[in-house]
């Protein structure tokens, strides 16, 4: 059974929060050290306060909902996805994937391209990706995205991030 996908709303929050937390622990198992990776998923409280004040605020995220209905809070969500105006100065286009992530339970399964499909269409768009990331960078490219030579670094996993773009 697939996942239902609906906009994140306030009472979701609890839930997105673990989905997030628990989707970097998954797909950066093998790009950040283990003891980094713990101590930046943690604080599930901010997680849920960041995710509370984003629905609050009208932000679009689209979340996959587990269609287990007994699914404990932290694996009721599976997945989410958003986009918006490019954040960057030189946005190379008007849209954003600002973020899609899936529990590593779904991978493969087409919910990433699902979820894609809602954050941004088939619309031109730009996305970073860490630079090693080469399970997202495939999924990226199989959905018309290619690099476009800009990098840059994140400060919160330590990462270098590569920009794609799809025209």
């Amino acid at each position: 059974m697939q996942p239902l996908i609906r906009r994140a709303a306030v009472e979701d929050s609890e839930a997105a929060a673990w989905c997030h937390l628990l989707c970097w622990r998954e797909a950066y198992a093998d790009l950040v050290p283990a003891d980094q990776l713990l101590e930046q998923t943690s604080n599930i409280d901010r997680r849920i306060d960041r995710w509370t004040t984003a629905a609050e605020n009208g932000w679009v995220r689209w979340i996959a909902l587990n269609p287990d209905p007994a699914a404990a809070v932290e694996d009721r969500v599976v997945g989410f996805a958003s986009g918006g105006p490019g954040r960057d100065d030189d946005a190379p286009t008007p849209l954003e994937l600002q973020a899609i992530y899936t529990r590593q339970k779904w991978w493969g399964t087409g919910l990433g391209a699902r979820l894609l499909e809602l954050a941004i269409g088939k619309d031109p768009a730009s996305l970073w990706v860490f630079e090693d990331n080469q399970r997202a960078r495939s999924f990226y490219r199989r959905n018309d995205f290619v690099e476009d030579g800009a990098r840059k670094h994140d400060p919160f996993f330590g990462l270098m991030e590569i920009r794609m773009v799809r025209r």
